[in-house]
């Protein structure tokens, strides 16, 4: 039951949900996701807390900076449930996020950011999750 509370908490809030989103597209750190939803880096981490204590990420250590990526398990459910709330609301939320990150991942190179090694190759399911 826990695991089900904790999985439940984890999708009950926007910025978590976001979050998820963009996870489940390209493994992304802290700073990368902060300025994606500009927000403070530690709000983004609290987040990235709740999600993490759900088991919905796997991460990856890379030097000083740890991404973060939706776990495979979890990629198809998810797509059910946005799926199954499409059109009801948060569209264009989800267009403006998915827009600065395009735009932050093409200035990953020149940035602090190393970029991940292993979890970067890890597409699977998403590109049904691009779309709104």
């Amino acid at each position: 039951m826990q695991s089900l509370v904790l999985f439940a908490h984890a999708l009950a809030d926007e910025t978590r949900w976001r979050i998820l989103r963009l996870v489940s597209e390209e493994a992304l750190c802290v700073c990368e996701l902060a300025d994606i939803l500009q927000m403070p880096q530690s709000s983004v981490s609290s987040h990235l807390q709740v999600i993490r204590k759900a088991g919905l990420l796997d991460s990856e250590r890379c030097e000083k900076w740890i991404y973060y990526r939706l776990s495979g398990e979890f990629m198809s459910l998810l797509e059910e449930i946005r799926t199954h709330f499409a059109g009801r609301g948060g569209d264009s939320t989800w267009a403006r996020d998915a827009k600065r990150a395009q735009k932050r991942l093409t200035q990953r190179a020149s940035s602090c950011c190393p970029g991940p090694q292993q979890l970067a190759g890890s597409t699977s399911v998403t590109s049904t999750l691009r779309s709104p």
